[in-house]
C-alpha cells in the first residue's frame, strides 16, 4: 500500500516543483500553496460521487455526455469556483505568476486522489501512462485556469470578469478536447500525442507570459515602495 501511494503521488509533487521552482519573484508561504492543494484533494470526493450518481442513474442518454462532457464541466467548474471563493481575493496571491502556481496546486490536488483511486482498482501497472496523461493534463489545465486569474487580477482588475470567464472556458475546451480523444477507441492513441504536445506548448506558453506580466507588477511595486522615501 506504502508503494502504491507513494507511485500515486510522486507525478502530482514533482509537478508542482517543477511550477514552484521556475517562480522567480515572490516564495508563495507553503501553507496556501497546500491549502490549495487539499481544497483540490478533497473537491474529488463530491465530484466523483456526483458522476458515479449520474451514471448509475443513466441521467444521459448519450454516452459522449456522459463521459466527455459531464466530466470535465463539473471537474473544471468546481475547481474554478474553488480558486475564486478561497485564493483569488488572497492576500497572498501578489502577482499574476501566483495564479498558475495555486491553479496548477488545486488541479493536482484533484488529480493526486483521483490517481490512488484509479492505481488501487487497476493496479500499479497503470501508473506509468497515468502520469502522462490524467495526472499531467490537470495540471496543465489547471496551470491556465490560474494563467487567467492572474490576469483577471492585475493589472488594475481592468475587464476581470472576462479573464474569469476565461479561467473557466480556456481549461474547459482543453479538458473536453482530451476527453474527445480518449473517447474515440480506435484513434485515440494517434491523436493524444500530438495533443499533450500542444497541451505543454500552450500551457508552458502561459508560463512565460505569466512571467512577463509578474516582473512588470513586482517592478511597478518596486518603484511605488521607493518613491515616497525621495520625496
Amino acid at each position: 500500500m506504502l508503494i502504491l501511494l507513494s507511485v500515486a503521488i510522486a507525478p502530482s509533487l514533482a509537478l508542482i516543483s517543477y511550477f514552484y521552482l521556475r517562480s522567480e519573484f515572490l516564495k508563495e508561504p507553503s501553507r496556501l500553496l497546500l491549502h490549495s492543494f487539499i481544497y483540490g484533494a478533497i473537491l474529488t470526493f463530491p465530484i466523483l460521487f456526483v458522476q458515479y450518481v449520474f451514471t448509475v442513474e443513466h441521467v444521459f442518454a448519450h454516452a459522449y455526455t456522459q463521459d466527455v462532457l459531464f466530466p470535465g464541466l463539473t471537474e473544471e467548474f468546481f475547481k474554478w469556483l474553488i480558486l475564486l471563493l478561497v485564493i483569488y481575493r488572497h492576500v497572498d496571491f501578489e502577482v499574476p505568476y501566483d495564479g498558475i502556481l495555486y491553479g496548477a496546486s488545486a488541479a493536482l490536488g484533484f488529480a493526486t486522489v483521483e490517481n490512488i483511486f484509479y492505481l488501487l482498482e487497476y493496479g500499479i501497472d497503470i501508473a506509468f501512462l497515468r502520469a502522462l496523461l490524467p495526472v499531467s493534463s490537470h495540471a496543465l489545465f489547471g496551470v491556465v485556469m490560474g494563467y487567467y486569474l492572474g490576469k483577471a487580477k492585475f493589472p488594475g482588475r481592468q475587464g476581470a470578469r472576462s479573464w474569469l470567464a476565461a479561467a473557466l472556458a480556456a481549461p474547459l475546451g482543453l479538458h473536453i478536447l482530451y476527453n474527445s480523444i480518449l473517447f474515440m477507441e480506435n484513434t485515440w492513441l494517434q491523436l493524444i500525442i500530438p495533443f499533450m504536445l500542444f497541451l505543454w506548448w500552450f500551457a508552458l506558453r502561459k508560463v512565460k507570459q505569466s512571467h512577463q506580466m509578474s516582473l512588470v507588477h513586482y517592478q511597478e511595486r518596486v518603484a511605488a515602495a521607493v518613491q515616497p522615501n525621495d520625496r
